[in-house]
């Protein structure tokens, strides 16, 4: 929270730069780079959605969304990692086994999977989004498609069934105990897993994949108003065709709901699997682009002012003011100080020598 209400201010350092055409000056200050930040993300997504263009397959793709029941809210508040790494878990591992399934395809296919934990008003709703191609690559390394084409990857009620399993057999694995007030409920109903037809093109696919890869709880945008300790924000109301509402909470409040999304430290919300992981790009995906007649992949990098002027139609070095000269840095700015890097203990024993 430190990070984001620093961001883009004197306190992060920074340089100031001088138009060698009109002569303006500006101060422009560091970013805090965090990723819960919504204003550090857009350049972090357009960077990610190029590195992803090179690994798409000339198939259907698949949209599949994982969702928790919401009785397990209070274990993922409790045990965070444990909690998010068993729907990592379970959701691959559902999709895995469907895939090698003869039935189904009979081959080895791969997922892209994206953590969410928010809903529309920042109550925690954890879910997965996952996107999966329509097909596989056998043992004989041919490429194989889905015989349901067109229509949905796996039937949902099967997905549901091995879905809970496999999270709760993982949740336990990992030493979380679910009380039985917790388990009845979580037994007695269909886990809720929504699958969609597939996307019309690969190129689809990528547009679909920006609107959720590097998203946070809330962004700029939906905030209207902060006046008197009173925050009013839009949302959307998915129970009335998605109407756009607005709603008042008190800052404290705003504040705890914002909390809860902010991911464990090192946890990895977006995951690579089977054929798309990372370590098996240069060889199965390679293998599967060969079958359908694609160039190989190969890594890429792409700088952000690359990207600020070809994504984000941004250039960079431009001066705002005459739109002719260009930028020079004239002056650094160091830091104030950074970040705060530790957490006090809640319990301290002062008497322990």
């Amino acid at each position: 929270m430190d990070a984001i209400a620093r961001c883009r201010t004197a306190s992060l350092g920074g340089h100031k730069s001088k138009c060698n055409a009109c002569g303006s000056e500006k101060y422009f200050y560091n970013s805090c780079r965090n990723r819960h930040c919504p204003k550090c993300q857009a350049v972090n997504r357009e960077k990610w959605i190029l590195q992803r263009e090179s690994e798409l397959l000339p198939v259907a793709y698949y949209h599949i969304v994982f969702t928790l029941p919401h009785e397990l809210n209070v274990l993922a508040k409790k045990y965070p990692k444990e909690v998010y790494n068993a729907l990592f878990y379970a959701g691959w591992n559902t999709i895995k086994t469907l895939a090698n399934d003869p039935k189904y395809i009979g081959a080895k296919t791969g997922m892209v999977a994206i953590l969410h934990t928010w809903g529309q008003k920042l109550w925690l709703h954890p879910h997965l989004h996952c996107i999966v191609p329509g097909g596989g690559l056998t043992k004989q390394g041919k490429w194989k498609n889905t015989k349901y084409k067109d229509k949905y990857l796996f039937p949902q009620k099967v997905m549901s069934t091995i879905y809970r399993a496999k999270f709760v057999s993982k949740l336990r694995a990992d030493g979380v105990k679910i009380p039985q007030e917790i388990a009845k409920p979580i037994f007695r109903k269909d886990w809720i897993v929504y699958a969609k037809r597939p996307f019309s093109t690969p190129k689809t696919v990528i547009e679909y994949l920006g609107r959720y890869t590097h998203k946070v709880a809330i962004s700029n945008h939906r905030l209207n108003t902060i006046e008197n300790g009173i925050i009013n924000f839009q949302y959307k109301d998915y129970r009335k065709g998605a109407k756009k509402l607005t709603t008042e909470l008190s800052a404290s409040e705003f504040l705890r709901r914002f909390c809860q999304h902010i991911l464990p430290k090192g946890f990895v919300r977006m995951r690579h699997y089977g054929i798309l992981a990372s370590r098996n790009k240069a060889t199965e995906l390679n293998i599967a682009k060969s079958e359908l007649g694609m160039e190989a992949w190969t890594k890429s990098e792409v700088d952000w002012k690359t990207i600020a002027r070809e994504k984000l139609n941004l250039n960079p070095d431009l001066c705002a003011k005459c739109k002719v000269g260009i930028l020079e840095i004239i002056e650094g700015i160091m830091p104030q100080r950074g970040p705060p890097t530790f957490r006090l203990k809640p319990q301290l024993n002062f008497n322990k020598q």
